[in-house]
């Protein structure tokens, strides 16, 4: 769980100085620790070494709204895998600081509430 603040804190500081994608890696990355920390503490097994949000909660029985199902959706799709300069400038481009702003937001609601279902 605190890696997954120090995620949240770097999100905002790359929203800061601007670097948009980087805001959606790190919630993305956010969210996924303390899913797996719930499957850690529900189940006494490793989580999955899957980045999958959708999946990842479904392992950690937790029964998503539809709204929910949706933000881990798109949030998954920010896992970034890829390291060659071309394919990160390309992804870059596409995300706004409106896009980043408001997926920062939902994030920091997302890990509360994730937050609050540990015992």
């Amino acid at each position: 769980m605190e890696l997954a603040r120090y995620d949240l804190d770097t999100a905002r500081a790359m929203l800061r100085c601007g670097r948009y994608l980087y805001v959606l890696f790190c919630c993305q990355q956010s969210v996924e620790k303390p899913l797996k920390a719930l499957i850690v503490e529900r189940t006494g097994a490793l989580p999955p070494r899957i980045h999958n949000l959708l999946r990842l909660a479904q392992v950690a029985g937790i029964d998503l709204p539809v709204v929910e199902k949706r933000f881990l959706a798109a949030l998954s799709a920010y896992y970034i895998q890829s390291r060659y300069p071309e394919e990160i400038r390309a992804a870059a481009s596409a995300v706004t600081c409106d896009v980043a702003t408001e997926t920062l937001g939902k994030t920091e609601e997302t890990t509360q509430w994730l937050f609050s279902m540990r015992t």
